[in-house]
């Protein structure tokens, strides 16, 4: 039952491919009960951020379980475009170790685009708890993604990963900073209050921006925003373009599947402007501006995908930390390496058990039966000697049976299969649970 992982994402796949297969996050845990009811995922998880789309999956077949979820994700897309691109070409397939240790990596803020993000665990979080949701977690996943969160807190917590508080909404406003020097005295739309609209709201006051409009679907939400930093107003989004038309930097980041910022309200903006630039950076994916305003006059559009080269100048003292990061990594996946191959011994030592313990229970019966003058108390001690009797005499075999699952998989299932010929434990039926769990491969190791 290999762990994968299917995913696409920045390293693979530009902004206008992952947009057309982003989740609205309303949506997600849908998804992952439809993906429940494939044959072969036997668990599934949705790992879903602006940089990445994945999914991480048990499955009972390796070859049939990676054709299902190409099909999902490809079945997922939005308009008739998707049919324009090779969806293949740019998913990613991670097996086994590959799968778990890109999972940690993502949650420490390694693979991430801005290297330590602070949201990046958060969003983790969220997947988790989304899957669970779903009921589409089993042991492995639920295993897997606490490890992954724990890798995450010790990681922020013993490195310098997150030092130099950064992220892509903090990017942004650098990004703006870069392009058209300091913010005081500048007027700032930022439409969208959910995180990144909250963090990118408090660095813009703390950078000084003169005037702040926040407008969200919600009318409510951009009022919480402007009540809990004390800066700023909240408009309805019918007022957008008046909005823009004041603006000198917009920062868009709404959970929306359509454009919010589009040709036309910016078009009519830009007319009311007297050659006045307009600077929209949007951090959406899916992309809250449609792409053409980059035609109008005046207007510098910058996608998530742009900021890379302003990201890339602040990670310096991030990098430093990155071998002690690696480190942690590859503690954590020894842990739950340990703990996945160890279930191989789960059917040899269940079959072993219940074999004894019905023998124990007939035996006892037995006795019982033909000593009805037995009290109460006598009973009860020929019970418990017989009960100790199994349970010692079991132990060191079960004990080594667990050792060897985690060291030498060709060696359990040898001693399973023997344990099965001496004991007619009944394991044939069971024997595809006794195959390696397709964590390390020989050429891993």
């Amino acid at each position: 039952m290999p762990l994968v992982c299917l995913g696409l994402s920045h390293h693979t796949a530009p902004i206008e491919v992952r947009e057309r297969h982003a989740f609205p996050p309303s949506r997600v845990v849908e998804a992952l009960i439809a993906l429940r009811d494939y044959s072969a995922v036997k668990e599934a998880a949705m790992l879903q951020t602006c940089g990445r789309l994945e999914i991480y999956a048990e499955l009972d077949d390796y070859e049939v379980g990676v054709g299902q979820l190409r099909s999902f994700l490809g079945n997922f897309g939005h308009g008739a475009v998707r049919e324009r691109y090779d969806l293949d070409s740019y998913l990613y397939t991670l097996l086994g170790r590959q799968a778990i240790e890109h999972l940690f990596r993502v949650a420490t803020g390694l693979d991430s685009m801005l290297i330590g993000e602070a949201e990046i665990l958060g969003q983790v979080k969220d997947a988790y708890i989304q899957a669970q949701q779903a009921k589409a977690l089993g042991k492995s996943l639920h295993r897997l993604f606490r490890e992954a969160l724990n890798a995450g807190k010790h990681a922020r917590s013993q490195t310098r990963i997150g030092e130099e508080s950064a992220s892509i909404a903090t990017a942004a406003i650098d990004a703006a900073k870069a392009r058209l020097g300091p913010l005081d005295g500048k007027s700032v739309v930022v439409i969208g209050a959910g995180k990144m609209g909250r963090t990118a709201v408090r660095r813009l006051r703390d950078e000084g921006a003169q005037r702040l409009i926040v407008t969200n679907r919600t009318i409510s939400r951009a009022q919480e925003l402007i009540a809990e930093v004390g800066f700023g107003e909240a408009i309805e989004m019918p007022g957008l373009v008046d909005a823009l038309a004041a603006a000198d930097i917009v920062v868009t980041s709404t959970g929306a599947s359509h454009f919010i910022v589009t040709h036309e309200n910016v078009a009519q903006a830009m007319a009311r402007r007297l050659d006045r630039p307009l600077f929209i950076i949007d951090i959406a994916v899916p992309r809250d501006t449609d792409p053409t305003v980059r035609d109008l006059p005046g207007v510098t559009l910058v996608d998530v995908d742009g900021l890379k080269t302003v990201i890339d100048e602040k990670l310096e003292v991030r990098r430093e930390a990155i071998p002690q990061v690696e480190e942690i990594i590859e503690e954590f996946i020894a842990r739950f390496g340990a703990w996945y191959q160890s279930r191989l011994a789960v059917p040899v030592i269940t079959s072993l058990t219940q074999k004894a313990e019905a023998i124990r229970m007939s035996e006892l019966a037995r006795l019982l039966g033909r000593c009805p003058d037995l009290s109460e108390r006598e009973k009860m001690l020929v019970t418990g000697m017989s009960m100790t009797i199994v349970s010692k005499f079991l132990h060191s075999v079960v004990v080594k049976i667990r050792d060897k699952a985690t060291s030498n998989h060709a060696e359990v299932i040898a001693q399973a299969r023997l344990l099965d010929e001496l004991f007619e434990l009944d394991l044939a039926d069971r024997m595809a649970e006794l195959l390696p769990p397709a964590y390390i491969s020989d050429a891993d190791e």
